[in-house]
């Protein structure tokens, strides 16, 4: 499993997530002024220095349900609000668009080219906030410093991890249905046509060489497919033409109910929720530092629905409760006391096979430790 997956994920779901609430915004007609401080908090709480920083240092992918709670807190940086259902269809849209670009990646390298697209658009959305755009500008060039000289087996190895991660997800995308990318049961239905890989060649050739290097034989074979040339290759440079359109925003040019999904999931959801899962979530809390409750008193904040109408959105967060249980709420404990502490080193210990450990107050953080605790303190700034 690569090290290395968790800022790319982080990046690139936040902007698929970036993509979605900008189209919401309009369609719902929220005022200019609070649509632009909803994109510039998040964007800042997103790409502030100390989280990013704490985000580049090697560590294993989160689970699904933790990186949904990173996710949730990131989405909540502003005055803008969700309720438990229109953030599950968020999180769904989010992951299932980029599965989808994943599985449109050419080479495990162009994986930096899908980054920098939505880096390029995030840059677009705060171009009138200096001290926000140096921040995207800032990330970008960690992001290039750290990912550059990763060999093509390491972005590889960071594809196929991602690729593990999103495996089980199957939620239909009614844009996805609209355009026949995807199946009735969520599954993607990739082209056999268009331009192959840079650096290799059309498919349909078979050759033979002798034993001096001297090719004697060759005859063709059929493809199933209607393949052309590679394209050039896109920059990998902080600005320049990315040649593909993977990761731009596909959502600027679609109607409110394509952002529509249902849920497909390919192995069936257990009727009784695991007992380790909010021992799981309070670990996290724990590791990623304490997550306090927002207190905005001084601004008036503003409802984003992802339905078409309020009376859908209250029926899918009525039918979420007795359906899929993998995206029920779960309330997180996060205080601070040494006997939570404890126990939670007890069931971290289940979780890696070893032994129980206790830190005292001035010893060193975890690996992870604050994460969210620095989310925390730049939305209460």
């Amino acid at each position: 499993m690569s090290m290395r997956t968790l800022p790319l994920v982080f990046i690139n779901l936040g902007g698929e997530m970036l993509y979605i609430l900008d189209q919401r915004l309009q369609t719902q007609n929220t005022a200019d002024d609070n649509t632009q401080k909803v994109m510039n908090d998040i964007i800042a709480t997103m790409f502030s220095k100390a989280f990013m920083e704490e985000l580049l240092k090697p560590q294993d992918l989160y689970s699904n349900r933790a990186l949904r709670t990173v996710l949730t807190r990131l989405a909540h940086a502003s005055i803008m609000r969700l309720n438990p259902a229109s953030m599950d269809r968020l999180y769904e849209l989010m992951v299932m668009a980029f599965k989808y670009q994943l599985l449109l990646c050419p080479r495990p390298r162009d994986l930096l080219i899908i980054s920098y697209n939505h880096i390029d658009a995030i840059r677009e959305f705060v171009r009138d906030t200096p001290s926000v755009l140096n921040q995207v500008d800032e990330t970008h060039r960690k992001i290039i410093e750290v990912y550059t000289p990763l060999s093509d087996g390491e972005f590889q190895l960071l594809r196929q991890t991602l690729l593990i991660f999103l495996q089980d997800m199957h939620v239909r995308v009614s844009l996805f249905l609209k355009d026949k990318v995807q199946n009735p049961n969520g599954r993607f239905a990739l082209s056999t046509t268009g331009p192959v890989p840079h650096g290799t060649e059309v498919p349909g050739l078979i050759r033979m060489f002798s034993s001096n290097g001297k090719e004697w034989k060759r005859w063709e074979f059929p493809t199933g497919g209607s393949y052309t040339s590679s394209i050039r290759v896109g920059s990998f440079e902080r600005f320049g033409d990315r040649v593909t359109r993977i990761g731009t925003n596909m959502y600027s040019v679609t109607q409110p109910e394509e952002t529509h999904t249902s849920k497909n999931y390919s192995q069936k959801a257990n009727s009784e929720p695991n007992p380790l899962a909010k021992e799981e979530l309070n670990l996290l809390a724990r590791l990623l530092g304490g997550m306090k409750v927002q207190n905005r008193n001084t601004e008036t904040g503003f409802r984003v629905n992802l339905f078409a109408t309020d009376q859908e959105e209250e029926e899918a967060g009525a039918s979420g409760t007795n359906g899929d249980q993998s995206f029920q709420v779960i309330n997180i404990q996060a205080t601070q006391d040494v006997q939570v502490n404890t126990e939670l080193a007890r069931i971290a210990g289940e979780f890696t096979g070893e032994p129980e450990q206790t830190e005292s107050p001035e010893g060193p953080s975890n690996k992870g430790d604050d994460l969210l605790a620095m989310m925390d303190e730049l939305i209460e700034l």
